[in-house]
């Protein structure tokens, strides 16, 4: 019964982030950033929230000192607008998982090249 409970906060939280990522957040370092998954503690005191950037490692680290300095904000807005009796810390963590598929995708594309010519 927890984890359902659990699995529908991960999920509100990262609903509300994407929002807020696309409409409320303002900082010039902010790339395009998508939120891949977030993970709640049980006790609800902490949610690392995983994100993918797009771009080069210079966009990946201006988005997430962004984040880094939007938590509080972020923090503030799950606030206002989840009803949970405690709002976690927020910890963004870069999820690069995309971007290994990517690479993976690249060199199984030219190993199949290689076979057929």
């Amino acid at each position: 019964m927890q984890s359902k409970r659990l699995d529908r906060v991960n999920q509100l939280i990262k609903e509300e982030v994407s929002t807020l990522l696309q409409r409320e957040l303002k900082d010039p370092r902010l790339g395009f950033v998508t939120v891949t998954e977030v993970e709640t503690s049980k006790d609800l005191r902490v949610a690392k929230v995983f994100v993918s950037v797009l771009g080069d490692e210079a966009q990946w680290a201006a988005s997430l000192a962004a984040l880094g300095s939007a938590r509080g904000f972020v923090r503030q807005w799950l606030r206002h607008h989840l009803d949970l009796r405690v709002t976690p810390e927020i910890d963004f963590r870069a999820d690069r998982s995309m971007e290994h598929a990517a690479r993976i995708q690249a060199l199984l594309r030219r190993l199949n090249d290689d076979a057929t010519s």
